[in-house]
C-alpha cells in the first residue's frame, strides 16, 4: 500500500468503515511509514481536541505572529 492509498482511505479509517482484510493493510503500512502514523495520530488528535469544545489561549504574541504570517502570504496570492 502507497501512502497516497493510504490517505484516500484515511476518513473511512477514522470512522471505522474499512472491511478487515483492509484494515490489516492499512495496519501493516503505519507499522514501516512514519509519515502515514504521524498524519493518523494528528488526525484523530485534532478530532478530539475539536469534539472537546475546548478553548486554547494563545501563547502571548502568537495571534498577532500568526495574524502577519497569513497576512504577508495572502499578500503574496495564496
Amino acid at each position: 500500500m502507497t501512502c497516497t492509498e493510504f490517505l484516500a482511505l484515511l476518513d473511512d479509517m477514522l470512522e471505522d468503515a474499512i472491511q478487515p482484510g483492509l484494515r490489516a493493510q492499512l495496519q501493516e503500512h503505519l507499522e514501516s511509514c512514519d509519515h502515514c502514523e504521524v498524519t493518523l495520530s494528528t488526525t484523530r488528535k485534532t478530532i478530539q481536541i475539536y469534539r472537546s469544545n475546548q478553548i486554547y489561549e494563545m501563547p502571548p504574541g502568537l495571534r498577532e505572529r500568526l495574524h502577519a504570517a497569513i497576512m504577508a502570504r495572502c499578500k503574496k496570492g495564496c
